[in-house]
């Protein structure tokens, strides 16, 4: 059965885990367009996406725009809840989620999929937990480097690099 939805926590996989703030108090945060790219494709291939976080953020929101990420939750104290809420909505069963976190209030999300993800710099916590740690860290291609892993896994690598017109 393959994987048709990614769940992807933001603070720590999405971004570095890091948050500036200016000195007018506007909050600062950057995300891998490498990252990006990957999120866009596994779209184009017809799969879904959701980001469920803990924080509010205007900016997340605008990068979730952008990707055209459609299942949006912000400020989510029980990730897995809403996540059976997006499963249920899809109708598909837990071996087709994958999700990536990297924290404690990500265990819960980590423990109801059938695919789980943690970039390299996770808490030793949810490291112990997840079925596959990555190389990368939180902001730095995680998440791409999960995405590819599951292309591979569902058999999808050509229709991944057709999307790029890949010769």
């Amino acid at each position: 059965m393959s994987v048709e939805l990614i769940v992807l926590d933001v603070d720590g996989t999405m971004t570095n885990g890091k948050i500036t703030y200016s000195e007018d108090g506007e909050e600062l945060k950057s995300f891998c367009v490498k990252d990006g790219l990957a999120i866009a494709s596994w779209i184009g291939l017809g799969k879904h996406v959701a980001i469920i976080t803990g924080r509010r953020s205007k900016i997340v929101e605008r990068r979730a725009t952008e990707l055209g990420i459609k299942h949006f939750y912000q400020g989510v104290h029980n990730k897995r809840e809403v996540l059976e809420k997006i499963v249920t909505s899809l109708q598909l069963e837990w071996d087709q989620v994958a999700a990536i976190g990297d924290d404690l209030n990500d265990i819960s999300m980590i423990n109801a999929v059938g695919h789980s993800f943690a970039p390299v710099n996770a808490s030793h916590y949810v490291v112990r937990k997840v079925d596959h740690l990555l190389v990368r860290h939180g902001g730095e291609g995680a998440v791409r480097e999960m995405i590819e892993h599951l292309i591979v896994q569902n058999r999808e690598e050509e229709a991944y690099l057709a999307l790029w017109h890949y010769e």
